[in-house]
C-alpha cells in the first residue's frame, strides 16, 4: 500500500491505495470523477446538531481505514442550530439548498459531489457510515446501485416504529416490487450507493420523501444492476421529532408509484370494467337470465353492463392519455414496449377511422330501433334492450374519437399518438 494525503474541504485526510482487483466500471473513476475522488458521501441536513458530527467523523475514517479518497457533502436545507458549522469544521463540504424537501437537498447535494460513486445516508446517525467500503466494494463487483437492506441486517429497538416495521416498508415495497419489477426487499432504506453515470440517467425530479421511491423506480426501468447489503439501523441521536410523517409521506409514495405505473392504476381497472360490462351486454341482449326462482336479471342489469362498458372505456382513454404523456415527457424508461408501439403504430386517422365505424354502427341501429317505433305509431318501446346496445356503441365512438384527437395532440409529433419517442 502506498500512503498519501489529500486535502478536502480545508481538513487534510490520510488515503492509502489499495490493490484491489477492480472491473472496469470501477476503473474510471479516474476519468469519471473530479479532483481525485472515489467516493462522495452525499449527506441531507436540517437542525441536525446532535447527530450530523459523528456521521461525518464516520465517513471520513472510513475513508482513511480502506483508503478510499473521499469526499463529505452535506446538503443543508437551511439549518439554524448550528449544524452548517460543526459540518465545516468536521472537514465536510457544505451545500445550501433553498429549495425545501428531501429530495431538493439530496439532488443538489449530488449534482456538487465529485465522485464517480456516491453513498447517500441520514444525517441522524440511524445508518453506519462506517459500511461505505461494504458499498463501495459492491460497485467494484460491477454494480450500479447498491442498495442497504435493513431487514436482512438488524433493526434495532427503537429505530424503526412497529407500523413503519410490518406495514408500512413492507407494503411499499412489495407495490413497487409489483408495479416495476425491481426486485428490493427494502425500497426506501435511507442509506443506497449508485454511480454517477445511472444516477445521471435517471432524471430524478422529487423534492420530497418520494425521491427515494423515484430512484428505485427509475433504476429498475434503465434496467440497471442493482444488489442489497444488510445493515443497520440504528435508533437516531436527532433529539428532536423526525421529519418524517408516517401517514403523509406513506401517501406521497403510493401515489407517486400509482402516478408512475398506469398500467395498474388505469389500464388494468379499466379493461376489467370494461370486459365485465361486454359480458353482461351481450348475456342479456337475448333476454332475461334466471339466477334461481327467486333471481331474474333483466334489462335493468343490462343498463349497469352498458355503464360499465362506458366507464371502462373512459378509464382505458385517460390511462392512454398518462401513457402517451409519460412517454413523450421521458418519464417511462420500462423495456415493456408493447402498447409503445401500438400507439407509436397508430394514428389519428386510424382512431377515427375506428371511431366513426363504431358510431355509424350504433348510430344506424339506433336509428332502426326509432323507425319501428314511429312506423308503430309511438306506442310502448319494446325494443329498450336493441335501444341500449346500440346506443352504447355510438356512445364508445364518440369517446374514441375525441379520445383520439386529445392522444394526438399529446404526442410529441402529428404523424402518431407517440412521435419520435425512442423505443428499446
Amino acid at each position: 500500500m502506498q500512503a498519501g494525503s489529500r486535502d478536502f474541504a480545508g481538513v487534510a485526510v490520510r488515503t492509502e491505495k489499495t490493490e484491489a482487483p477492480q472491473v472496469e466500471s470501477f476503473a474510471r473513476f479516474a476519468s469519471d470523477g473530479q479532483a481525485g475522488v472515489d467516493v462522495s458521501v452525499v449527506i441531507p441536513c436540517l437542525n441536525e446538531a446532535n447527530s450530523l458530527g459523528i456521521c461525518v467523523e464516520k465517513a471520513l475514517g472510513a475513508f482513511r481505514a480502506s483508503g478510499l479518497r473521499g469526499e463529505v457533502v452535506v446538503a443543508d436545507n437551511g439549518s439554524t442550530d448550528g449544524s452548517i458549522e460543526i459540518a465545516e469544521k468536521m472537514g465536510a463540504r457544505v451545500i445550501r439548498v433553498a429549495a425545501r424537501g428531501y429530495g431538493s437537498a439530496l439532488r443538489a447535494g449530488i449534482a456538487a459531489a465529485h465522485g464517480a460513486f456516491i453513498v447517500m445516508g441520514d444525517a441522524d446517525d440511524s445508518y453506519d457510515f462506517s459500511d461505505i467500503p461494504r458499498f463501495v466494494e459492491k460497485w467494484r463487483q460491477g454494480n450500479d446501485v447498491v442498495m442497504g437492506n435493513r431487514f436482512l441486517g438488524e433493526i434495532k429497538p427503537g429505530a424503526m416504529p412497529w407500523h413503519h416495521k410490518y406495514v408500512g416498508n413492507p407494503a411499499l415495497s412489495s407495490l413497487l416490487n409489483l408495479f416495476f419489477r425491481a426486485g428490493i426487499g427494502d425500497s426506501h432504506c435511507g442509506m443506497r450507493g449508485f454511480t454517477r453515470a445511472v444516477y445521471d440517467k435517471m432524471d430524478l425530479r422529487s423534492t420530497g420523501m418520494e425521491f427515494a421511491s423515484e430512484f428505485v423506480i427509475k433504476a429498475a426501468q434503465l434496467g440497471a444492476k442493482i444488489s442489497e447489503i444488510p445493515i443497520t439501523l440504528w435508533p437516531d441521536k436527532r433529539g428532536r421529532p423526525p421529519h418524517l410523517r408516517s401517514f403523509r409521506d406513506g401517501w406521497r409514495h403510493l401515489r407517486f408509484m400509482l402516478l408512475y405505473a398506469p398500467n395498474w392504476l388505469f389500464i388494468l381497472p379499466g379493461a376489467a370494467f370494461m370486459l365485465l360490462g361486454l359480458l353482461m351486454v351481450f348475456w342479456l341482449l337475448p333476454g332475461p337470465r334466471t339466477l334461481t326462482p327467486r333471481i331474474t336479471l333483466d334489462v335493468h342489469t343490462m343498463i349497469f353492463g352498458v355503464i360499465f362498458t362506458l366507464l371502462g372505456a373512459q378509464i382505458l382513454s385517460i390511462g392512454s392519455f398518462a401513457k402517451v404523456f409519460s412517454y413523450a415527457e421521458r418519464f417511462d424508461h420500462s423495456g415493456t414496449v408493447s402498447l409503445k408501439r401500438l400507439l407509436k403504430s397508430v394514428s389519428l386517422e386510424s382512431g377515427l377511422l375506428i371511431g366513426g365505424i363504431l358510431f355509424l354502427a350504433g348510430f344506424a341501429g339506433c336509428a332502426w330501433v326509432a323507425w319501428q317505433w314511429v312506423a308503430s305509431g309511438f306506442g310502448p318501446l319494446a325494443q329498450v334492450r336493441q335501444v341500449l346496445f346500440w346506443a352504447m356503441w355510438l356512445f364508445l365512438g364518440l369517446q374514441i374519437i375525441f379520445a383520439s384527437f386529445f392522444l394526438s395532440m399529446l404526442g410529441i409529433s402529428r404523424g402518431t399518438y407517440i412521435g419520435d419517442y425512442e423505443l428499446k
